[in-house]
């Protein structure tokens, strides 16, 4: 029971973590569930996790790696495959051989088959947390990709060397011939492995589905299980596991794209499963990172053989020395492959050295150093090594996340031109309207295929639209005021129109009351966006309350719904007959917005969507769909927000262009 109370509790501060970014979205999320894993780890009563290597590498790093190689391009991966190598090779080693005698030479305590060891687990760069900070930071592609590819290769070098190293420091003997022997066997052993592992798994789930095993269910348990089996295959065997993942997961992506055996439905449920499993993944790895810190820092200021102020300056010595190897590196080498401007090649260099972040994968390989050396005597410093690589972890994540933010990027063509915000907030609506079209497209089925290419066709024509909107940010500012005042007047005319039908007798009490009520939504929608939240909120509730007791909502006949179709269909010619008398050269942009909204609406209401043909289950799919993609819509301008690419003005102006939209689908589904 306590371990089920604990896992939800680690759960919960990964949710907490999430929520508070969106608050302060400047401070990276990883930054966040390392310090709530830190006032966890300190408060009384608090938790305690000792991190165990072993459980680490298969709980953590084998499928977060795995998925890493299922979606890395591959043909970018292999165009980039000399500077990825002697990045994840090559400067593995140079940082372990400068580092270590920078190590040995500042903390002389530190022997150097130690200080080796040290800089060894610290050279790898974390593919988690080059992950994490992507997302904040709009690196250029060609860093992006090769600081993926590195993170994916250098964990195994890193590791091999880290215990070659630890081996010489525990038996005070080490052979250099067969160090590289071992490596090369190691690390060829792992990729073949893995290769070798995904080839066969995926043969099994194809013979399976070739004798109609075509459950869902055991297809996602079996990709799920996939990594850890491949990892504890390769570990098994006395290879390297984390390469072996990386290759069985650019295996399982060529047999993804080649093959025509999976499921439309089974790649929407994987999607979506692995969706779930990295984002908690990824945020386990930072709270329980968090948890071992304080531990680590009691160790070293509690203990008086160490100066605290001292030991802080061992931290930032080492880091700049591994940003500074990292740079030298990066540019010497650029320097002979190359032949752009200096300053290009030193700003390139500069961001990749700054974005060497190092992750949880370190101080695991920190923890996994043994207690004591074969003559019986305790591993000479080994707390001090373990909080050197936490203090190093922390450094290299606020560097990157504080320090590259401020560095000028590349701009965009679009940049460049010097766009202005008007023009800015219209690709930005083009931007969240095609991340949701996507959303839809990736979530259509056989089953739902009608009413996803419904939502789509909408969003085309108003896509559409958008595109022919003119630029200028005062002329822009003052169709929208026109338009707002034109739509208030249309309402009017509906109204009209509607007491005007009630007066002849051709429409019950109860139509006009439900086409009254629509008519009140969108009016508060365009005047009051408070007041409409707390009105749809109350109806909303009210549904829910309705449905909890057992009551349903009395259906509509044939008859009420061809009478509430014709009533709003005469509602909307009148409202297009009033805009039009009305429209001159001053207002012709706004109107001519206004009158094809309703010719829209005029358009849905006879394409059978609310007639006879529309079944109940075709409304549900289609309110289903459409709901999920403006929530896309929202997500999506969050995410701009976040990135610094629209102001917080902007946000709230697409806000309402979604929320506008979304009444508008509320007005009509009240038809059904």
């Amino acid at each position: 029971m306590e371990i089920f109370l604990l896992v939800l509790f680690l759960l919960g501060l990964i949710a907490l973590s999430n929520m508070i970014n969106r608050l302060v979205f400047f401070i990276p999320v990883p930054l966040i569930q390392i310090a709530l894993g830190m006032i966890v780890a300190v408060i009384p009563f608090g938790f305690e996790i000792p991190l165990s290597p072993d459980l680490f590498f298969v709980l953590f790093v084998a499928p977060l790696l795995f998925n890493d190689g299922k979606r890395i391009p591959r043909d970018e991966l292999w165009n980039m495959r000399a500077p990825i190598l002697l990045l994840a090779l090559g400067l593995v080693f140079a940082t372990m051989l400068a580092g270590g005698h920078v190590i040995h030479w500042l903390i002389p305590s530190i022997p150097m088959p130690a200080a080796y060891a040290l800089a060894a687990i610290l050279s790898p760069t974390d593919a988690v947390s080059v992950s994490a900070i992507s997302g904040r930071i709009k690196l250029p592609k060609s860093i992006m990709r090769l600081l993926e590819g590195e993170a994916l290769m250098n964990d195994a070098s890193g590791l091999v060397a880290f215990k070659f190293a630890i081996a010489a420091m525990v038996t005070g003997s080490f052979s250099l011939g067969e160090a590289a022997a071992s490596f090369l066997l190691i690390a060829l052993g792992g990729l073949l492995c893995g290769a070798a592992a995904a080839f066969l798994i995926i043969r099994f789930r194809v013979f399976l589905r070739r004798y109609g095993i075509e459950d869902i269910t055991m297809h996602m348990l079996l990709q799920i299980l996939t990594p850890f089996a491949i990892y504890l295959i390769a570990e098994e065997i006395h290879v390297s596991g984390v390469l072996a993942v990386v290759a069985g997961g650019i295996v399982h992506a060529i047999e993804r794209d080649r093959s025509e055996s999976l499921t439309m439905k089974l790649q929407f449920v994987s999607a979506s499963t692995w969706s779930v499993i990295l984002f908690i993944l990824n945020g386990l790895v930072f709270v329980i990172l968090g948890l071992q810190i304080p531990s680590v820092l009691a160790a070293i200021f509690k203990d008086k053989a160490f100066n605290n102020v001292q030991v802080m300056g061992y931290i930032v010595v080492i880091s700049l020395t591994l940003i500074v190897l990292r740079f030298l590196w990066v540019y010497l080498f650029s320097a002979l492959v190359n032949r752009e401007q200096n300053g290009r090649r030193f700003k390139a260099a500069l961001l990749t050295s700054l974005s060497g972040v190092r992750g949880a994968i370190t101080l695991a390989g920190a923890f996994s150093i043994p207690l004591f050396l074969d003559d019986g005597t305790l591993f000479p410093e080994r707390s001090l090594i373990i909080f050197l690589s936490a203090g190093v972890i922390l450094f290299t994540l606020i560097v990157a996340s504080f320090i590259l933010p401020l560095i000028p990027m590349e701009k965009t063509p679009q940049q460049k031109g010097q766009q202005s915000q008007e023009e800015r907030l219209k690709q930005a609506k083009i931007q969240i309207m095609n991340a949701a079209v996507s959303a839809i497209k990736e979530s259509m089925q056989e089953d739902n295929k009608a009413a996803a290419m419904t939502v789509i066709t909408d969003y085309r024509r108003q896509l559409l639209h958008i595109r022919s909107e003119g630029s200028s940010t005062k002329e822009g500012a003052e169709v929208r005021a026109m338009t707002k005042r034109l739509h208030l007047y249309a309402l009017a005319a509906e109204r009209q129109t509607v007491k005007r039908l009630f007066e002849q007798g051709e429409i019950y009490p109860g139509a006009v009351r439900r086409v009254q009520f629509m008519l009140n939504q969108t009016e508060l929608m365009l005047t009051n966006r408070v007041k409409y939240a707390a009105v749809l909120t109350v109806v909303v509730a009210r549904k829910l309350i309705v449905k909890l007791m057992g009551h349903t909502k009395e259906a509509l006949t044939d008859e009420d719904i061809r009478t509430l179709t014709e009533v709003k269909k005469q509602a909307a010619e009148a409202a297009v007959a009033a805009v039009e008398e009305i429209t001159d050269k001053n207002n012709k942009s706004a109107a001519l917005a206004v009158i094809s909204h309703y010719h829209e609406m005029i358009e849905r209401l006879n394409s059978g969507m609310h007639g006879r043909k529309k079944t109940h289950q075709s409304a549900l799919d289609v309110k289903g769909i459409h709901i999920m993609a403006i929530q896309t819509e929202r997500d999506e301008i969050q995410s701009l927000y976040e990135k610094g690419e629209i102001t917080h003005g902007m946000a709230n102006k697409l806000r309402m262009f979604s929320n506008f939209r979304e009444a508008s689908f509320f007005e009509e589904e009240e038809f059904a």
